[in-house]
């Protein structure tokens, strides 16, 4: 029986004299073929090189997995985001020069290998068929500001396993990293300085997030972001990601992009989160079935429908012609007096209200992290928190299913303008346990706020109303899309808090820039929920199933 053979250690010259490394796995029969190649800053061997390099090889793929600028082998220096357009280009020139270069190749890979694919792929030219990107997307910088939020965990954990894969034992790096970015993050030390507790050193690019929280608009981020030109790209696409992965809005708008430029991407979801294990199989089947459609010309292993979702709460797959799934109808869930939670219009109230303080933040349970186990967990604690507006509906009368994606429109008002708005949808069990669904933020600043529509901004007290002082502010919070069945006997129910502490840094509410360590200014902060100011959250509805 021929066997796949392994290259180790191929340099590949880069125009600035830099040489990078790969592996070459030869499919058995060796000659020419088509390639799949795989760019990381993780490494090129392990598990990944024996699933993978060897997986695709055994297909009949030349498959080419290379260490990225600064790590394994490579030489030059780790620029996370800012080498892999040009180094790409050159890595997909050298592969042409091969011998056994087929004439076509693919990409392929996960999280940061899927961005070095987005990277090259409106330019790579005719030859690259096919791409197959999973949890990741064209562009990290709004997942690292979410919501104009610093999304302080993941930047800091990825960061600090990235420069310990860099030392010796680095291969612990990805068990080590969680823990130690957890105790940075605990130790009550300036933002700025929480690399030096969790990697006992500065970290330039945790450092330049940092920097370039205020104005993500700015030169850093041109050549790091790749979203202007996915409708370009030609290659066929194939995207999976998971309910719980810290990329998935960002991913779900370069599947639109792909969409309104004429593209049919695939789409997989499931109930998985950005390290979750269980996505390797579908991610290995669902990339082989891809690369023979579009390399070898064999279709006889694609689904019939592009889209494939896991429905949580229903515990079931299925498929439907596009994202948003057709059917699909937005329903508003007001936030009512007495912390109720209906499609009906609220009665005449006032607001509720809460503090937060900055330096004792509100913490958060769960949601998506990127070095973290990200699936729903019990809210119950939370919910017994001051700081935390809790709103639960009535027992639901019948299962009802919310498929697509989801927001809020808040009416608040704060006693400072910097703050920030946090909510959260669970899914109340009949026995009282509370599980997260989806969430999202939104960082204020004073005057921002952007109604949709052409609404007009409530901006003025009225006549006689008590308050925090400041306008009452209109704010869209964008959440992760969900895909769920809330069973019949559950309730729906909604946070408003103004943190979400360690996922996102605090705000100090002064304005500050983010890596400055002066005072924090708590945030008396009024949510409105009336007639003339109905806050909601926006719910996909689609007709149950099954």
């Amino acid at each position: 029986m021929r066997r796949v053979r392994i290259q180790r250690d191929l340099p590949v010259p880069m125009p600035d004299g830099v040489t990078l490394l790969a592996d070459h796995y030869i499919p058995p029969g060796g000659g020419r073929a088509p390639v799949v190649l795989m760019r990381s800053p993780y490494g090129r061997r392990g598990l990944f090189g024996l699933y993978y390099g060897r997986g695709f090889a055994r297909q009949g793929f030349h498959v080419v997995i290379q260490s990225c600028r600064g790590g394994f082998g490579s030489g030059g220096s780790l620029d996370p985001l800012g080498d892999e357009h040009d180094d790409g280009l050159a890595t997909v020139a050298w592969l042409r020069e091969q011998p056994w270069y087929g004439g076509s190749f693919a990409m392929f890979g996960p999280s940061y290998l899927g961005y070095t694919q987005w990277a090259v792929a409106p330019y790579a030219g005719p030859e690259l068929k096919a791409m197959a990107v999973q949890i990741t997307a064209s562009q990290f910088r709004d997942a690292a500001y979410v919501g104009g939020a610093f999304a302080l965990e993941s930047a800091l954990s990825w960061t600090t396993l990235t420069d310990a894969m860099s030392r010796r034992f680095g291969g612990t790096a990805a068990l080590t990293a969680p823990r130690l970015t957890r105790r940075a993050v605990l130790s009550g030390r300036p933002v700025a300085e929480l690399d030096l507790v969790s990697a006992g050193r500065t970290l330039p690019f945790f450092q330049d997030l940092l920097t370039h929280h205020a104005d993500p608009a700015v030169p850093y981020w041109d050549k790091r972001d790749f979203s202007p030109k996915v409708g370009e790209v030609e290659a066929a696409v194939t995207m999976l990601g998971g309910w719980y992965d810290v990329f998935l809005p960002w991913q779900l708008k370069d599947y639109a992009a792909l969409r309104a430029a004429g593209r049919r991407p695939y789409l997989t979801i499931g109930p998985w989160y950005h390290i979750d294990s269980r996505h390797g199989r579908p991610t290995m089947a669902e990339a082989s079935a891809w690369f023979r459609a579009h390399l070898l010309g064999d279709r006889s292993q694609l689904r019939a429908d592009p889209v494939r979702l896991y429905v949580t709460g229903a515990g079931e797959w299925r498929d439907y012609p596009d994202w948003p799934v057709p059917g699909m109808r937005e329903q508003r869930w007001r936030l009512r007096p007495g912390f109720g939670l209906g499609p009906e219009a609220p009665a005449e109230s006032e607001p509720d209200r809460f503090r937060y303080h900055p330096s004792h933040p509100t913490p958060v349970i769960g949601g998506p992290v990127l070095l973290g186990d990200s699936r729903p967990r019990d809210q119950r604690r939370l919910e017994r928190r001051r700081d935390v507006l809790v709103y639960s509906s009535d027992r639901l009368a019948a299962d009802t299913e919310m498929i697509g994606p989801v927001r809020a429109e808040l009416f608040v008002r704060s006693s400072t303008p910097y703050v920030d708005v946090v909510v959260r949808v669970c899914d109340v069990r009949p026995d009282g346990r509370s599980y997260n669904v989806c969430e999202g933020v939104r960082r204020l600043w004073p005057g921002d706020s952007a109604p949709r529509d052409g609404a007009p901004q409530d901006s003025a007290p009225r006549d006689g109303e008590r308050g925090y002082g400041g306008d009452v502010r209109r704010v869209d919070v964008d959440m992760w899309p969900i895909g769920h069945r809330f069973r019949r006997g559950h309730r729906i129910r909604v946070h408003v808090a103004a943190g979400a502490y360690p996922t996102i840094a605090r705000n100090p509410g002064t304005g500050d820039p983010l890596g400055a360590d002066g005072a924090m200014v708590p945030a008396d902060v009024e949510v409105f929920h009336s007639p003339d100011r109905p806050s909601a959250v926006v719910l996909p509805l689609c007709a149950p199933q099954g």
